[in-house]
């Protein structure tokens, strides 16, 4: 258990591990947009709207979360734990920017199934490029062995 200063009884607030994991989430998700704005893969109009902020952090849970074979809005939101209506919000968006498209689902004529265009699918393999040097610069920051820990610990932690 971590002992907090007597001299500051809100120190609690600043110092307790979900704070440090919200920002080393932020660091993270951060850096990938950074690398992801300069990737030869990302096509030019997508790295100049994370250039300029307008792809952020909330988008990337369209990039983690749909499925390659696609996802109906309910599921994909679910799946990023928010309300289908904020999903409903990114997926405009990532429509609108040529990373998705929306085809009937063959199971359900009243429903509608996200999938990747090849724009997307590009942003994809960017992301996974992307993720894959983040953590890599992750590990030699902190040392093999403290990241390994890291990873278990995380792993056990939310359940998967």
């Amino acid at each position: 258990m971590t002992e907090w200063p007597v001299s500051d009884p809100g120190a609690w607030r600043q110092a307790h591990m979900g704070h440090w994991l919200r920002l080393a989430l932020e660091r993270f998700d951060a850096r990938v947009l950074a690398l992801m704005a300069h990737h030869p893969g990302v096509p030019l109009g997508l790295a100049n709207l994370v250039t300029r902020g307008q792809v952020g952090a909330a988008h990337i849970h369209i990039t983690r979360h749909l499925a390659t074979e696609g996802s109906r809005l309910t599921d994909l939101a679910k799946s990023a734990g928010m309300s289908k209506q904020a999903m409903g919000t990114l997926v405009n968006q990532c429509e609108a920017w040529g990373m998705v498209t929306r085809t009937p689902d063959p199971l359900d004529a009243r429903a509608q199934q996200l999938r990747f265009t090849e724009v997307g699918l590009a942003w994809l393999q960017a992301y996974r490029e992307a993720v894959e040097q983040a953590e890599l610069e992750l590990r030699q920051a902190v040392g093999e062995e403290v990241a390994t820990v890291l990873a278990i610990g995380l792993e056990a932690y939310s359940g998967q």
